[in-house]
C-alpha cells in the first residue's frame, strides 16, 4: 500500500515558477513509476510527467515538455514537479500518483494510487 501527500500548490504570476512536492510512504521510488496529473475545471485529468528511476525512463507532456521537471529525494521519499515559466493554462489542481512497475505510464487509468491533490493557479 502507498499513501501519497501532496503540498506546494498556490498562488504565482505568469512566468514564475514553482515546486510541488509528493511525500510518498509504504514503499520505495525504485520499484513504483510516479506520476504528476493535473485537472483544470470541467476539464479531464491530463498526464503531465512520469519517471521510472530504475528504468531510467522519463516522459513529459508536451504542453509541459522543456519547463517541468520530475525529480525526487529518496533520503527524504519525496518526489518534486519543478514547474518554470508557469503560464495561465497551467492552472489546474495537481496529482500525484503511483504504480508499481518498470512501465512509465501516461494514463489515468493505468495508476493505481493517488494524492489528494494540490491547487497551482497561475495569473495573467
Amino acid at each position: 500500500q502507498v499513501q501519497l501527500v501532496e503540498s506546494g500548490g498556490g498562488l504565482v504570476q505568469a512566468g514564475g515558477s514553482l515546486r510541488l512536492d509528493c511525500l510518498a510512504s509504504g514503499r520505495t521510488f525504485s520499484s513504483y513509476t510516479m506520476g504528476w496529473f493535473r485537472q483544470a475545471p470541467g476539464k479531464e485529468r491530463e498526464f503531465v510527467a512520469a519517471k521510472n528511476w530504475g528504468a531510467g525512463v522519463t516522459k513529459y507532456a508536451d504542453s509541459v515538455k522543456g519547463r517541468f521537471t520530475i525529480s525526487r529525494d529518496t533520503a527524504k521519499n519525496t518526489v518534486y514537479l519543478t514547474m518554470n515559466s508557469l503560464k495561465p493554462e497551467d492552472t489546474a489542481n495537481y496529482y500525484c500518483a503511483a504504480q508499481p512497475g518498470i512501465g512509465v505510464y501516461v494514463s489515468r487509468s493505468q495508476y493505481d494510487y493517488w494524492g489528494q491533490g494540490t491547487q497551482v493557479t497561475v495569473s495573467s
